[in-house]
């Protein structure tokens, strides 16, 4: 049976993992009778929620005699370096581009990632049916990036098919009368156009992981493409390792892939994608051998980087109340376990503060959902502000840029102009079509923190911004992504009450509703002014014995506004913290006395 490895790349939400339900269900990997979720590759629990991949991951399919192995391939940003490991374990991609959205700045990226391999690309128009669909012009967007990108003269001459993966049709033309109720044509495209995969089994192992994965049970394991020979259960192999030393280890079990399931299988040879356990501390960019026969692949590159956090113990009055696990050495522990599948990360304890670690991620989205899914374990814990990670290069402090995309409505374009300018942004690019106008821009990634928020305030949500990370260049200005508006913050410990609250309304935006409990030092709104502002949130109305000759009226407040994890860590300065537990996020000074925090203020 051939062999063909492809993966599915695209800009997030263009249709990546919808297709893939539809590949499977096309293919007949499910029982007729087998109830299936919606993007049943996105296994995690946030994955569904949100609507994103975070973690690549394969399945397989059989199709007319060709066993498929598709690699579903996260659309953000931050979950980039994935794309680029994987154009080393497939032979073409199917490239999804959204009918109306057409190319957007993680279209390019990942374009980018599979010229540069030489993989061989097949452009699939998903979202046909959408009413404002464009589908020729987009093949035109297509083409121009292509060409834009370097691609060879045979690369432009790739197979295009329309789909609507939602439901589920397809055909070879624009035209939406000529859809037919089957993907049969994409598997079909897979079958004629993507290269067989490697069949050289007579020479010596080569295996290379692309991909982490941890398993309680085997530890770490390595996922990636056997590029040459064959591998069994139990034998012993070499892995050379980054360093250039090599070391023995035993394959404890080698994992593979059939439709949604990992299997353990007892052998695999070239051209399969397998996941292999048995080395503790097996790296992406490794190469496992045959003993005695040790031939290096070339190293995998990994994205460093480019921003950081502090993780530390909960310190607050209400330490303990709402989370199980609250200790440095078990937040270390569960830091520790992420690295151990996700390269990307790395945690380096704090010089000083045997309580608190440095987190380095790819970006703000990146860190947030491990926070998340620490929070959902049962983890308290206190996080700072994210902060950009600078690096010297030939003796100019540098910072990192990020390729910005904007879509919004002709009427607010001039208050996004002045807002990413004021955040050191250059404009690249500015086109106008329909009432709509495309910026193009490079902004420091500083300049980036905080910005979501405002943009769709500015833009009353009819904004659209996608950024990926485009490289490091000098240092921007000093005040970039600084909070503009000073905060209210509590002198008091109690439960706040709805007289306390209505007496402070006129003061700026209230984060909390009458009985919530707070602490001193708990942030509870924002000033509208630039300075912080103490005020007690628990006083109640004096009541004397008094008739009051007006009826009393009912206190009417505002609702409060509503601070998800990501606005509250974009929202803090440099002096506060955002206190994370299981039941939900408060935003803090790190310094709480409000006394000591006055003397603080005044020092500066």
């Amino acid at each position: 049976m051939s062999k063909r490895n492809v993966a599915i790349i695209a800009h997030v939400d263009h249709g990546k993992t919808t297709l893939v339900d539809k590949l499977l269900q096309a293919s007949g990997t499910f029982r007729a009778n087998e109830e299936i979720q919606e993007r049943v590759m996105d296994s995690n629990d946030i994955e569904r929620e949100r609507g994103i991949t975070i973690l690549a991951k394969p399945t397989s399919i059989e199709y007319k005699g060709s066993h498929i192995n598709i690699l579903d391939t996260p659309g953000h940003a931050d979950f980039g370096g994935e794309v680029e490991r994987i154009m080393n374990m497939v032979d073409g991609v199917l490239l999804v581009v959204d009918a109306y959205e057409g190319t957007m700045p993680q279209t390019r990226f990942v374009l980018k990632k599979a010229i540069e391999a030489g993989v061989k690309p097949i452009v699939v128009v998903n979202k046909i049916d959408k009413e404002s669909a464009r589908p020729k012009e987009v093949i035109d967007e297509v083409m121009d990036l292509f060409i834009e990108l370097g691609a060879d003269i045979d690369d432009l001459d790739f197979p295009i098919v329309y789909v609507s993966a939602l439901n589920g049709t397809s055909s070879y033309s624009p035209d939406l009368s000529t859809q037919e109720p089957d993907m049969t044509k994409v598997l079909d495209l897979i079958v004629e156009n993507i290269p067989e995969a490697s069949k050289d089994v007579e020479g010596g192992l080569q295996f290379q992981p692309a991909l982490l994965d941890y398993n309680d049970f085997v530890g770490r394991i390595g996922v990636g493409l056997v590029k040459r020979g064959k591998v069994k259960t139990g034998e012993m192999v070499s892995c050379i390792r980054v360093d250039g030393s090599v070391k023995q280890f035993r394959i404890a079990k080698i994992f593979g892939y059939v439709g949604l399931k990992r299997v353990e299988v007892s052998s695999a040879e070239a051209g399969d994608i397998v996941a292999i356990a048995g080395l503790p501390d097996i790296s992406v960019g490794e190469t496992i051998c045959t003993v005695g026969q040790e031939e290096a692949l070339p190293l995998l590159r990994i994205d460093e980087p480019t921003l950081q956090m502090t993780f530390g113990v909960n310190t607050s009055p209400f330490c303990g109340r709402e989370g199980k696990i609250v200790t440095a050495r078990k937040i270390q522990e569960r830091l520790l376990k992420e690295t151990e599948r996700d390269v990307s990360l790395k945690v380096t304890p704090v010089p000083d503060n045997s309580e608190a670690f440095v987190v380095s991620g790819r970006g703000e989205l990146h860190l947030s959902i491990l926070i998340e899914n620490m929070r959902r374990e049962g983890f308290e814990l206190q996080v700072s502000k994210p902060a950009i990670i600078k690096k010297e290069i030939d003796g100019v402090l540098c910072e990192p840029f990020e390729e910005v995309q904007v879509d919004v409505p002709d009427e607010y374009v001039g208050s996004v102009i002045e807002a990413l300018g004021n955040r050191e942004g250059s404009m690249q690019n500015m086109a106008n079509e329909n009432g709509q106008t495309r910026l193009h821009y490079l902004v420091p990634t500083r300049g980036l923190i905080g910005f979501m928020t405002e943009f769709m305030t500015m833009t009353k949500g009819y904004g659209i911004i996608n950024h990926t990370f485009d490289s490091y260049k000098p240092l921007a200005g000093n005040n970039v992504g600084t909070r503009k508006t000073g905060v209210l913050v509590s002198i008091e410990n109690g439960k706040s009450t709805a007289y306390a609250l209505g007496q402070l309304e006129d003061r700026g935006v209230m984060f909390i509703e009458p009985g919530t409990e707070v602490y001193e030092g708990m942030i509870v709104g924002e000033n509208n002014h630039d300075n912080d502002l103490a005020v007690n949130v628990v006083k109640g109305k004096n009541l004397t014995n008094t008739r009051s000759s007006s009826k009393d009226h009912t206190v009417v407040l505002k609702r409060p506004k509503i601070m998800s994890l990501e606005v509250c860590l974009d929202y803090i300065n440099e002096d506060e913290l955002v206190e994370v537990t299981p039941v939900g996020y408060r935003m803090r000074k790190r310094i709480l006395n409000t006394e000591l925090r006055k003397k603080q203020d005044a020092r500066k």
